[in-house]
C-alpha cells in the first residue's frame, strides 16, 4: 500500500520543484522531505524524482504518482463539499473562464442557470487555461471554459488526469486595421501583405502565435504596442498605432475608426471548449451547464 502522506509530499515537491520549497509549504525540514521521498522510492523499488543542482524533476513513475495524488485530493475535496452541501442544504458550482470567452458566453447562460437553480451558489473565477485546467483537476472548479490555438488539445482522449474536453466553437482571428488603412476595404488579406506593418498585441499567447505565422511567411514581427486586453489593443489600433490580430468574439465592431479583415488561409484560430473532470459522482448540474454553453456557442456571431 502506497503511503498517502508520502504522496502528498511528492505532490508538493512536484509543485515547487525543490525539496526546500516543498518543505516550507509543508512546514517540514528539507531533510524530512528528502527522507519521505527516499522511503517512497524504497517502497516502490524505483526513483520518483531525479535530483540535480537545479532542483528536482519527476520521473515517469513520479508523474504517474502525482497524477494519482491529484485525483485523490480532488475526490476528497469533492467529498468534503458534498458533505457540507448535505449539511447546509445548498449546492455550489464554480466555473473558471478566460476573459473574452466569459464575456461572450457566460452572462446569458448564467442568467438562465441562476433563474432555474436559485438554490445553487454559483461562483465564477477568471483564469487563463494554464491555470483553469489545474483548478478543474484539483476539484477547485467544476468546469472551465478554455481555449487552445493550433496544436494538441489541452485535454486528450484518455487523459490520465481525468479531464474531458467538450469542443464549443472555432474562433477565427481577423486583422483589426485603422479605418483609413489602404487594406481596410478588402474582403480578405494575406499575412504577407502585412509584413511591413507595426503590430499591436492584445495577448501574450497571440504574440507567440503570430510570430510563428510571420516566420513561416518569411518576415519578422515589428511590435508597436503590447497589452493583455484585446479591446485596448483595438483602441490603440483605431488611434493609428498599428494593426492587430483579434479573435472573432473580441472584435469591437462598435468602436469608431476600426475595420476588420479576415486573413486568408492558413488562418489562425482559437478553439474554445469546456474542460470537466471525469468522476464517479459528477456534479449533477454540470451537464446542464455544458449543454447551455453549447447552445450559446452555436449562437455566436459567424457560426
Amino acid at each position: 500500500m502506497i503511503d498517502a502522506h508520502r504522496l502528498r509530499v511528492l505532490r508538493e515537491v512536484a509543485a515547487h520543484g525543490s525539496f526546500n520549497r516543498a518543505a516550507a509549504a509543508l512546514l517540514l525540514t528539507p531533510s524530512a522531505v528528502s527522507q519521505q521521498i527516499a522511503a517512497l522510492e524504497r517502497q516502490l523499488g524505483t526513483p520518483v524524482v531525479t535530483r540535480s543542482t537545479r532542483g528536482v524533476a519527476l520521473t515517469e513513475p513520479g508523474r504517474l504518482l502525482v497524477e494519482t495524488a491529484e485525483t485523490i485530493a480532488a475526490e476528497l475535496r469533492h467529498a468534503r463539499e458534498r458533505i457540507d452541501e448535505l449539511a447546509s442544504g445548498r449546492r455550489r458550482l464554480t466555473v473558471a473562464t478566460f476573459t473574452s470567452g466569459g464575456r461572450a458566453l457566460l452572462p446569458g447562460v448564467l442568467s438562465r442557470f441562476v433563474a432555474a437553480h436559485p438554490q445553487v451558489e454559483t461562483n465564477v473565477v477568471e483564469r487563463e487555461p494554464e491555470d483553469s485546467l489545474p483548478l478543474v483537476r484539483r476539484g477547485e472548479a467544476d468546469l472551465a471554459v478554455a481555449y487552445h490555438f493550433d496544436g494538441p488539445l489541452p485535454v486528450l482522449p484518455g487523459d490520465r488526469t481525468g479531464l474531458s474536453w467538450t469542443p464549443l466553437a472555432e474562433d477565427p482571428m481577423s486583422v483589426a486595421l485603422p479605418a483609413a488603412h489602404p487594406l481596410a476595404g478588402r474582403a480578405s488579406v494575406d499575412l504577407t501583405e502585412l509584413a511591413e506593418q507595426p503590430w499591436v498585441i492584445g495577448c501574450s499567447k497571440t504574440e507567440a502565435f503570430l510570430r510563428g505565422y510571420a516566420a513561416a511567411a518569411g518576415f519578422g514581427l515589428r511590435v508597436s504596442g503590447s497589452t493583455s486586453d484585446y479591446h485596448l489593443a483595438q483602441a490603440l489600433t483605431a488611434a493609428g498605432l498599428g494593426v492587430s490580430l483579434v479573435p472573432s468574439i473580441c472584435l469591437a465592431r462598435e468602436t469608431p475608426g476600426l475595420a476588420f479583415v479576415p486573413l486568408n488561409p492558413p488562418r489562425p484560430a482559437r478553439y474554445i471548449g469546456i474542460a470537466t473532470r471525469r468522476r464517479r459522482q459528477e456534479h449533477p448540474l454540470v451537464p446542464i451547464l455544458v449543454e447551455w454553453l453549447r447552445e450559446a456557442a452555436e449562437a455566436l456571431p459567424g457560426r
